[in-house]
């Protein structure tokens, strides 16, 4: 399926979206509909009115350069890193500091309370930090033993 749309970055960087209907229209923003649980999936083009310009059920059936201006845009809005690797955990009763290793580098940051971690099916992990920053684990089962050990504690 193609999109009946197309986008583009004008001058200053911003996306633009044009179809026959509505023209061209600057400073669209991606949003994805459940940016946790289907990534992938459900995503919706915003203009800056605040208004739906087009709904996409699945970004694959996106043409290739559609797509890399989404996630592109996407990247630059949103920070979710996910985690590689416990490397230590400060006590294991809340609240404590925990210092990991992402795909974004080492962090380290405090877990006020166990309840912060949350399953979002299977085993993949959501972890809020202190000052609301989410931190992911794909696959808990996927982390090196000790780092799951670590981990158990917790769950």
């Amino acid at each position: 399926m193609s999109a009946n749309f197309t986008l583009k970055r004008d001058g200053a960087g911003r996306l633009v979206y044009s179809d026959p209907n509505q023209g061209d229209v600057a400073g669209v923003v991606p949003v994805r509909a459940f940016p946790i649980s289907a990534a992938e999936e459900s995503l919706s083009l915003v203009g800056p009115d605040g208004h739906e310009l087009a709904w996409i059920a699945d970004l694959a059936t996106l043409p290739s350069d559609v797509k890399a201006l989404i996630d592109a845009e996407l990247a630059t809005r949103e920070f979710m890193p996910r985690i590689e690797r416990l490397v230590q955990v400060s006590t294991f009763s809340t609240p404590s500091t925990w210092t990991v290793e992402t795909d974004r580098g080492t962090a380290d940051f405090v877990l006020k309370g166990e309840e912060d971690i949350r399953r979002l099916g299977g085993s993949r992990l959501l972890i809020t930090a202190e000052h609301g920053v989410l931190f992911t684990v794909p696959d808990f089962r996927a982390l090196d033993r000790a780092s799951r050990r670590l981990l158990e504690r917790f769950l």
